[in-house]
């Protein structure tokens, strides 16, 4: 998610530097390598589902040719902002989520692409802005909505969710075991006074977590929680795979990388539905070119190296799984 600009203006491991942020790309050339834009490649259509901030969007550009196409898809304003600052026929940005791609290729008559490509995290920028609301390390106000001229604030949901449907939220999305007092605990403030503020919230959940993994702050699975909440992350990511998969031409490959383990099962137990066949019963009298074939090829798990985890801890979590759509159609 780097700043997207010419190949030749700046060398592709650069950081992009914003006033105040920075942000390094996770998995930027394993991600990119995956989609194997080589030869007659070069010139085909691919999908970046997450713009962010242009890092992998950039280096797929500097492997297309001329006739090559990108287009990518962002619901954050800052990241359509920096897109729309791309100079590039070969370039189109889409503010939507990746969830609506078969539509929105569909309106630029596009039917199959030749490889997609969705990061599945958030941002550097959006984590270290306080004004965005999704961390509790600096107060700001309590947004965390990526799209913020749409939808309902992290604030606004807190001020009214039923008790139980917030307990839920914070196990299911946070797999938090002490759901039932921190909803409890929020319930309780919110009696008092609004809860606005991201220390605020952290505050109230810290009071309500007696103990916690050395290394981890008591809130972060809750702030995990409602943020793929209110974003409808995992709701999209169902959306957006199965999308991606009708729209992959044979031999087209899906890349995914996945920051938590609710979004790496999905990923995985998708890319495995597909990679699989039920077999007939063995008695039934079947010729061997009727048999069902998978309709993808599971191709690779990657994790970030050493190196890339001691430059970026960020990355220590991500995930990259790589998928080849098989030529048997759906």
């Amino acid at each position: 998610m780097f700043f997207l600009i010419s190949p030749s203006e700046a060398p592709v491991t650069t950081p992009l530097t914003v006033p105040g942020f920075q942000h390094r790309t996770v998995l930027l050339d394993e991600a990119v390598d995956a989609l194997q834009l080589d030869g007659a490649r070069a010139s085909g259509i691919y999908i970046d589902g997450t713009f962010g901030r242009g890092g992998h969007s950039r280096l797929i550009l500097s492997h297309l040719d001329d006739t090559g196409r990108l287009i990518a898809f962002d619901k954050d304003p800052q990241a359509i902002a920096t897109a729309e600052q791309v100079n590039d026929p070969r370039f189109s940005i889409v503010h939507e989520s990746f969830a609506t791609m078969k539509q929105a290729l569909a309106a630029r008559g596009i039917s199959q692409v030749d490889g997609i490509l969705l990061d599945l995290g958030i941002s550097s920028p959006q984590v270290d802005d306080a004004a965005r609301g999704f961390s509790f390390r600096q107060d700001g106000p309590l947004d965390m909505r990526m799209d913020t001229t749409r939808g309902m604030s992290a604030a606004d949901w807190l001020a009214s969710v039923p008790e139980q449907q917030l307990e839920k939220v914070i196990r299911d999305y946070g797999e938090e075991r002490f759901a039932f007092q921190i909803a409890k605990a929020i319930v309780a403030r919110r009696a008092i006074e609004p809860i606005s503020g991201t220390r605020q919230l952290a505050s109230i959940v810290a009071d309500a977590v007696k103990t916690r993994e050395k290394g981890k702050d008591p809130a972060t699975r809750t702030f995990q929680a409602i943020r793929i909440f209110i974003n409808q992350e995992l709701e999209d990511l169902e959306v957006g795979l199965s999308a991606a998969f009708d729209m992959l031409a044979p031999g087209a490959r899906l890349a995914v990388i996945s920051f938590h383990s609710l979004e790496d099962r999905m990923v995985k137990q998708f890319l495995a539905s597909k990679a699989k066949v039920e077999q007939p019963d063995r008695r039934l009298p079947i010729r061997a070119a009727d048999l069902p074939q998978p309709q993808m090829k599971l191709v690779a798990r990657i994790k970030p190296s050493d190196d890339e985890v001691d430059a970026n801890p960020r990355a220590r979590s991500a995930v990259l799984r790589v998928a080849e759509r098989l030529g048997g159609g759906a």
